[in-house]
């Protein structure tokens, strides 16, 4: 397993903690709120928070375990010199989103921690947080997407996440 492969594991394991927490913190909320008729300032926020990044870190993880949606009634029909064709293609189309999405997602989060936006809500977190998500998220995805894309020129590829 290398280094990546690790990195992207661990940040699925955080991932699926996000998402009980948030989960867990959207509960409180509504216990809150409606038993208690005290609803909290963060809850809802942080929550939000956390299903974001939790998606965002999530990605390459996924693309690498092959667990994404893949529509593969036409690729599985194909021979295997075929199917690592669109494979390849399809990684290529997917780091070139990523790459453009991680460096637009950079600038965002940049301007935003340079001019210190806030939310605006009652908990009034800066705003690049959140933002910061994207181009982590899509950064790593990048880089999944170039080691599918070796993968894919090397040999025979798992369109299904059999094996992975």
């Amino acid at each position: 397993m290398t280094v990546f492969s690790k990195l992207t594991l661990a940040l699925a394991w955080v991932s699926a903690l996000l998402f009980v927490l948030a989960g867990g913190m959207l509960t409180f909320e509504v216990t809150a709120r409606y038993l208690f008729v005290a609803p909290t300032i963060w809850a809802a926020e942080l929550s939000q928070l956390s299903l974001i990044w939790g998606s965002m870190i999530a990605m390459p993880w996924i693309l690498g375990a092959g667990r994404h949606i893949a529509v593969d009634a036409v690729t599985n029909q194909l021979g295997l010199t075929a199917q690592r064709v669109c494979q390849g293609l399809a990684m290529i189309f997917v780091a070139g989103f990523s790459a453009v999405v991680t460096w637009k997602g950079f600038g965002i989060f940049y301007d935003s921690f340079e001019r210190g936006r806030t939310t605006g809500s009652m908990l009034d977190l800066p705003t690049w947080v959140t933002e910061l998500a994207i181009p982590v998220g899509f950064g790593l995805l990048f880089l999944q997407a170039l080691i599918e894309l070796g993968k894919a020129a090397k040999g025979p590829v798992s369109l299904s996440g059999a094996g992975h």
